[in-house]
């Protein structure tokens, strides 16, 4: 409307992205006599987004590739970060008119007219021919399938099958339940590889990628926003919200190396992420929840470096209970020194620098690995049967007193707690291993294994260090504490004393009450 002469105008906005300015002149009245009437004017919704190139499609070592959409009216707050959809839109072009000199920036965005969203991400069913159909029923019929694809994960990996078989579980997932109340229980099995240096760990995280179901790999530079989710403020001033590896994931594997090496700050935003499956936004007026129904494969190193057996589970692990009892299996790997496994190892090693490794002897590629382990997502949901839900609940029961047990003979908290966490762990297992054949029932049989896996891994790893009394001379660990308590009260905090003058003083007083030699107390100090 014109200030001076109430002439009305309307004016349509020129694009999604571009601005229409109101007229210059009106008649005879001043220059710029416009102004805006918002009673009369008519808004539409409208919202920006940025559509990222697929990860599953990306070549290694590539940047994914982004461009902006608009959309606008009905179609906006429809789509929530991480979400795949399929677009129809018109492809244009926006100038942008404040760049300095002649040239003008051009920027491309396509103005969106229709989407599709993929309502459950981990819908792996697809469409399969017949011949494929027959193929995999075939895989699951065989009474070997279970060890023949477990030795197709990191066939180039020597040993280690006990952890890739839990690989292979990860891989599958258990079933993700709704309760009538709106509680959702996870399905997605998470693995903790803590261990020495060279023990092939981050080997089975870069196979884990190969498999690639939608999997994003992070390293010792992750945080908190680059792991969930951030707000950012664009250049214009308004605030948008950008997804991370876990959001970006969805449906798929989250793979964590270096995980001891994160900012404790960093580690706890994955809490929510691990357990509930989604992440809380509330930020800078942007309050929301996204998905990350991943399943996270972490690799860590001890406190130390490398494993020490004369200490305890706590003062080896640098994790807090909150996250470890988030993690299914939680595997200690250590490099044991062994002369028949190190010649073993040795010609594994050779053979594979020199392309003789012999071929797996069961013909499941990665290709083959990939889609079987979609189709087996998509088609089976399996459910304990009666009696496997009896023997979990009594080993349960069964374990929490040895634990309990033990933590009263040692006089420590287990610093890797056995909750119900953990029964729900095995429930995933089983149901995971059932999966893996297409059966719709878990049977004894799955529990078995399910429970023999959970003691090699998290029950082992909270018996680990304990167990040190029986390979060494007995008695040997209370001489040692003997020995450190002597060297306490002989130096006091801000005192000095020459290393042979302590030998010294040491072997003579020492050797009243046990029965260390000189060699030994060289390797205490």
């Amino acid at each position: 409307m014109c200030k001076n002469c109430r002439h009305v105008m309307t004016i349509s906005m020129a694009d999604a992205m571009g601005s229409s300015a109101a007229p210059r002149t009106c008649g005879n009245c001043p220059v710029d006599p416009y102004i805006v009437v918002p009673d009369a004017s008519v808004c539409v919704d409208q919202q920006y987004l940025k559509l990222q190139e697929s990860l599953e499609d990306l070549p290694v070592g590539e940047l994914p590739r982004h461009i902006l959409l608009t959309v606008d009216r009905y179609n906006v707050n429809r789509i929530v970060p991480g979400s795949k959809i399929e677009l129809t839109g018109v492809f244009s072009i926006n100038q942008n008119k404040k760049s300095k000199g002649n040239e003008s920036v051009r920027n491309s965005f396509v103005k969106v007219t229709g989407f599709k969203i993929e309502q459950e991400k981990e819908g792996f069913g697809g469409s399969w021919s017949n011949e494929e159909e027959r193929q995999f029923i075939e895989m699951s019929r065989d009474a070997e399938f279970y060890n023949k694809f477990s030795q197709a994960i990191a066939p180039s990996i020597f040993g280690s099958d006990d952890i890739k078989k839990a690989v292979a579980c990860l891989l599958f997932g258990g079933s993700r339940k709704f309760l009538p109340d709106g509680v959702k229980i996870r399905g997605d099995i998470n693995v903790l590889l803590l261990g020495d240096p060279g023990t092939a760990k981050s080997q089975f995280l870069k196979f884990a990628e190969k498999v690639k179901l939608n999997e994003v790999r992070n390293g010792k530079g992750s945080s908190a926003a680059g792991l969930t989710a951030s707000v950012i403020k664009d250049g214009g001033g308004e605030f948008y919200l950008e997804g991370g590896a876990m959001v970006l994931a969805d449906g798929g594997i989250v793979c964590i190396d270096e995980f001891d090496k994160m900012r404790d700050e960093d580690r706890v935003a994955i809490h929510e992420a691990m357990e509930q499956q989604t992440i809380s936004i509330a930020k800078a007026g942007i309050t929301t929840i996204l998905n990350s129904r991943t399943s996270v494969l972490a690799a860590a190193n001890p406190i130390f470096g490398r494993y020490d057996e004369l200490k305890t589970p706590g003062e080896n692990i640098d994790f807090s209970s909150t996250i470890l009892s988030r993690f299914d299996m939680i595997f200690i790997v250590k490099d044991e020194h062994n002369k028949d496994k190190d010649i073993t190892l040795a010609k594994h090693v050779l053979n594979v620098h020199t392309d003789k490794l012999m071929e797996t002897p069961n013909d499941i590629n990665i290709k083959l690995m990939r889609d079987y382990i979609r189709y087996c997502k998509g088609r089976c949901a399996p459910r304990l049967s009666l009696e496997a839900s009896e023997k979990l609940s009594d080993y349960y029961v069964s374990i929490r007193s040895q634990v309990k047990q033990m933590e009263q003979e040692t006089l420590e908290r287990s610093s890797i707690p056995i909750t119900i966490r953990q029964l729900e762990a095995i429930i995933r297992i089983t149901e995971a291993l059932a999966k893996m054949t297409l059966s719709p029932i878990a049977t004894i049989n799955h529990v078995d294994e399910a429970l023999r896996l959970f003691r090699v891994s998290t029950i082992q790893a909270v018996n680990a260090g304990h167990s040190v009394e029986g390979l060494v001379r007995p008695g040997y660990l209370k001489e040692v504490e003997n020995v450190e308590n002597i060297i306490k009260r002989r130096l006091p905090v801000g005192s000095s004393v020459s290393f042979q003058t302590l030998i010294k003083e040491l072997t003579n007083k020492v050797n009243y009450f046990i029965l260390l030699n000189v060699r030994d107390l060289k390797k205490i100090l």
